[in-house]
């Protein structure tokens, strides 16, 4: 074999360079935009010892290993030690305990997207040469943000249901990232596990599409705390990929629904998850039909979005399988309203006759799905 270094060394070494020249004194970046200036060095000669273990070896910049090979300036033992005093600066800053998830994220998301930069503009567009040197970034990278995360688990949002958990996101992206370090140099890379897209909605590199999160209420919380904290600017309903504008440090942004992982985070955070008895995509479903028709609506309490006005009307939408007389009497409607039940799956027996004779007698207007597409028609 020779002075060939095994892979698996190899892959250690870059891993435990984090990407700087392991002279304590020059740290120098071992990447350019040109593509990485990695020396790997013996500490040993290889000629009086033929060791290329990860024990012998440290990786320097180009200066360094002359300094040490051809110019004698530092010695064997002092180099070895090199590897000590990384280790240690590393567990240092690595071990750190974020006080927020909004601190944890001010640590992460530039690692991600440095990521996200390097996948799309190399291995994406089909430039093997600059991929196959820049793709050892991501490796450092994923070393920092493994140990990152690993210490500030219990900042991420957790649910007993695994596809609704966040701290599962992150599980499968550590595991991802060390499938991604084991493979890096095969010549066939067979991963189980691929980059879990939905961390960079978690950490809000890049929005997703996804499914709504049900409960209207928790989002009416969401809104009041964001409302008390100053930040909320307005709510856009009834569209395909609806959205809360905030501004946040003077800088406006937006938070959509459908981008969970990000928006479930938040409602954890703000401790907003309440049992839903309006479901969101369904309340989304039917301001979309009234926006199709040309017709206008408006909240008369951003944190109330189950009730609108609509050509003077105030209409208020519910979600029962059966609407009741005492589910009516309980919600005390005022006179003239207009009740939607958005819960469809029974058809007309979705609201009893019990109810349409109360609903008479306070002068209320009960409609099912079927009735409320004819009643939005004849505005």
């Amino acid at each position: 074999m020779g002075r060939e270094i095994s892979k698996d060394i190899q892959r250690r070494l870059f891993a435990e360079s984090m990407g700087r020249c392991m002279n304590p004194d020059c740290k120098k970046e071992l990447f350019s935009k040109n593509g990485d200036i990695i020396e790997k060095a013996h500490i040993r000669p290889y000629c009086d010892t033929a060791d290329n273990s990860f024990e012998n070896l440290i990786v320097l910049c180009p200066n360094c290993h002359t300094d040490f090979d051809k110019n004698f300036a530092y010695k064997a033992k002092e180099v070895k030690q090199w590897k000590q005093i990384r280790e240690s600066e590393l567990n240092s800053f690595f071990s750190i305990r974020c006080s927020s998830f909004n601190d944890l994220k001010d640590k992460v998301k530039p690692l991600l997207c440095e990521n996200k930069t390097i996948y799309e503009n190399y291995y994406l567009s089909g430039n093997k040469d600059l991929w196959d040197k820049f793709e050892f970034k991501i490796l450092v990278n994923n070393r920092k943000l493994k140990n990152i995360l690993s210490n500030n688990l219990a900042l991420i949002q957790d649910s007993e249901d695994k596809d609704n958990s966040n701290l599962n996101l992150v599980q499968l992206f550590l595991t991802h990232v060390d499938e991604f370090e084991q493979s890096r140099l095969d010549e066939e890379k067979k991963r189980q596990i691929l980059f879990p897209e939905k961390i960079n909605s978690l950490f809000e590199v890049a929005p997703i599409d996804d499914s709504f999160i049900p409960s209207v209420e928790s989002l009416e919380i969401f809104i009041s705390k964001l409302q008390n904290e100053n930040k909320f600017i307005n709510i856009f309903l009834g569209i395909d990929l609806p959205y809360i504008s905030i501004c946040n440090s003077g800088k406006v942004s937006k938070i959509y629904l459908k981008d969970t992982p990000r928006l479930r985070q938040y409602y954890y955070d703000y401790r907003c998850y309440r049992r839903s008895s309006v479901r969101l995509n369904s309340l989304n479903f039917a301001l979309k039909y009234i926006k199709s028709r040309g017709i206008e609506f408006k909240f008369y309490e951003y944190n109330n979005l189950r009730e609108i006005e609509i050509k003077n009307k105030k209409m208020i939408f519910v979600y029962e399988y059966c609407l009741s007389k005492v589910f009516l009497a309980n919600l005390c409607p005022d006179s003239s309203s207009i009740i939607v039940n958005l819960h469809n799956w029974n058809g007309s027996l979705c609201i009893s006759n019990e109810a349409y004779e109360f609903a008479n007698l306070i002068n209320v207007e009960l409609l099912d799905m079927d009735m409320f597409y004819k009643y939005v028609k004849q505005l």
